[in-house]
């Protein structure tokens, strides 16, 4: 399989891409569109070096920042939340208490961290194992188009 050309990609979808791609460099492994949980899909999560799970939500446009009413629920499901938006983006729009990123297609830079809120150990854990049989699945998936998916 090979990769969707990034003019082929919606507006979020080059953001994410260029966010994962900032992360790797950071030693973190990331997932688009990851569901930590029944009614959440998160657009980037990324696990760590040291575990460590941090959430990036891709905007890219005022209206679409306006549409997202349930970002506070991810809040639950990382150690660190983070925002990442173009650089026309009225920044003025997200919260301070909130990480940005700065992103295109091509790259990202982190350019506020959030503050810490440490998960439990129990959710961590969890979420962990979640993380990695979701990207076991994914590969698969890519190594055998035609076999059973699971999502």
């Amino acid at each position: 399989m090979t990769c969707p050309d990034l003019a082929s990609l919606h507006p979020g979808q080059r953001l994410a891409r260029g966010v994962c791609r900032a992360l790797q460099g950071y030693g973190f492994a990331t997932i688009e569109e990851f569901t930590p949980e029944r009614g959440k899909r998160v657009d980037v999560m990324a696990l760590g070096p040291k575990g460590e799970i941090w959430v990036v939500e891709c905007k890219s446009c005022r209206a679409d920042f306006a549409a997202d009413g349930k970002w506070e629920g991810y809040l639950d499901w990382c150690d660190r939340y983070f925002w990442a938006v173009g650089d026309a983006f009225p920044l003025d729009l997200l919260p301070d208490e909130t990480g940005l990123i700065i992103a295109d297609g091509y790259g990202a830079e982190i350019i506020r961290m959030p503050p810490e809120e440490k998960l439990s150990a129990p959710r961590r854990t969890a979420l962990t194992r979640r993380f990695a049989r979701h990207a076991a699945q994914r590969l698969q998936t890519l190594r055998d188009p035609g076999g059973i998916s699971p999502f």
